[in-house]
């Protein structure tokens, strides 16, 4: 069994409350022993076994299996509108199914906290719109975590295309996909997870807007079969001067692997890197190989150590910007909507 114990440091402990403990709320949970200053002060749960601290049954597509916290310490909520009446908490990290993010993000913000909400931020574009809305109203940092932003091996990518040494991107191709989840039974309802390609995918596209910003123009082609799992898509993004792909989703349940990787090709240069056995390598034109460096460390922490920050000094979260966030979704639920038609290549409006 693993405590939490109090850091003390700079200005303070910045108390945070993680809501849902599912796969993601038992990550986060894990991920904050090593945030420095922050303190996991309070869980919220409708399942009275996690809220005991029992997490063992916990599965997902990373890491290994649950683990058993002792919550001995830590405030046990049943209900949210309690946690949020919570004069001691600071802030929240909601780890709740996509479809209860904005209501109680928005509700979170107007009770006075910083709000962490899990990807995908909203399950369309005006939801999460209203949520960043709420938290320039309300005085508040709001931020999405789009772990991507924060893993050594994309962290690396994305240093390397900044570094401007290999000149700009012309194409990317970004690629995830895994088993039809045994578990998160709400996952496989689109209603409340946007589905699997969108849940799945958003990775990809918010981190490709991250390195090309917003593409003038989509299509895409795939399959979706609700009842026997598989939900994937090929999607293309064009820009005036270059392109990019984001291609994965779920295939059938069961033994299919856990799977992400990227190839992108610049001037000058070409990166990849595959989470199967390829660490992230630069190919230059000249022909020379160079494994890039990686920052230590866990993504998960990182992303929380960054939000911490951000709420401890009042800044906008620059690094993963509520607003490129929302950005993300809408561009994803397009890729969906252009999957309907086939490979008809339509405006990426906004």
């Amino acid at each position: 069994m693993r405590r939490f114990p109090l850091v003390r440091y700079g200005f303070g402990i910045m108390k945070i409350a993680v809501i849902g403990l599912g796969f993601m709320g038992s990550t986060h949970v894990k991920a904050l022993r090593a945030v420095p200053g922050a303190e996991l002060a309070a869980v919220c749960s409708s399942d009275a076994g996690k809220l005991s601290g029992d997490l063992t049954g916990i599965q997902g597509n990373l890491g290994g299996p649950g683990e058993r916290f002792d919550f001995s310490g830590v405030k046990q909520y049943r209900e949210v509108k309690a946690l949020l009446a919570d004069p001691e908490i600071d802030a929240v990290d909601l780890c709740l199914p996509t479809d209860l993010h904005e209501p109680v993000a928005i509700d979170a913000l107007r009770a006075g906290k910083h709000v962490l909400v899990e990807k995908p931020m909203a399950l369309d574009g005006a939801s999460a719109r209203r949520m960043v809305a709420a938290a320039q109203t309300c005085g508040r940092i709001l931020m999405t975590a789009q772990v991507l932003r924060f893993f050594p091996e994309y962290t690396a990518l994305r240093d390397a295309v900044r570094g401007g040494q290999w000149g700009g991107i012309r194409y990317a191709t970004f690629r995830r996909r895994c088993a039809t989840p045994a578990w998160g039974g709400w996952l496989k309802d689109p209603a409340r997870s946007g589905g699997g390609a969108f849940d799945l995918l958003i990775h990809d596209v918010d981190f490709c807007l991250h390195l090309l910003g917003r593409p003038v123009a989509i299509s895409a082609t795939g399959y979706a079969d609700p009842v026997a799992g598989p939900d994937f898509v090929n999607g293309q993004l064009y820009y005036a001067d270059r392109g990019a792909a984001i291609v994965g989703g779920w295939q059938h349940p069961g033994a299919y692997p856990f799977g992400m990787e990227y190839s992108v090709t610049l001037e000058r240069a070409t990166i990849e890197y595959n989470s199967n056995g390829r660490a992230p390598a630069l190919y230059s034109a000249e022909g020379g190989e160079k494994v890039l460096e990686l920052e230590p460390g866990d993504g998960y922490a990182a992303e929380i150590r960054y939000f911490v920050e951000c709420c401890r000094s009042g800044n906008a979260p620059e690094r993963c910007p509520p607003k490129e966030s929302a950005e993300a979704v809408e561009v994803m639920n397009l890729l969906l909507e252009a999957r309907e038609r086939n490979g008809e290549r339509i405006e990426c409006r906004r």
